[in-house]
């Protein structure tokens, strides 16, 4: 069984590769937030169970708490959150960035949304 120490260094690795994202403590748990703003990722134990929070937004919420690996987060369920509870099977590591990505998204300003200058996206809409 993966360590909870070993759970949050590869978090942080996710997490920190993000454009703006910073690392606090929030009510004692490691939280990930964009610099100077709103918070996208938390690691928690709550009721003796460690998880990964991670916001997928009110309209996706009700796919992932059919899957039995997610519960609906503690006091912030309701406005799209859910736990990926880390010992319910074996973590795949590339879904967990794809998840904190999108939570990042959910919560990050527009500057740090941009695209980057010579990326595809953007070179469509000089075009435009």
């Amino acid at each position: 069984m993966i360590s909870e120490a070993e759970i949050l260094k590869k978090l942080r690795k996710v997490c920190l590769a993000l454009p703006d994202a910073e690392e606090t403590v929030s009510f004692g748990h490691p939280t990930f937030r964009v610099r100077g703003g709103r918070i996208f990722a938390v690691l928690e134990t709550y009721k003796g169970e460690l998880g990964i929070c991670i916001n997928v937004g009110k309209l996706l919420q009700g796919i992932f708490l059919n899957d039995s690996r997610f519960l609906h987060t503690p006091y912030i369920g309701k406005h799209g959150w859910v736990t990926l509870r880390v010992y319910a099977a074996p973590l795949n590591w590339k879904e967990i960035a794809e998840l904190v990505k999108g939570s990042h998204l959910l919560v990050a300003p527009r500057s740090s949304k941009k695209p980057r200058r010579n990326s595809p996206k953007a070179r469509s809409r000089k075009k435009q």
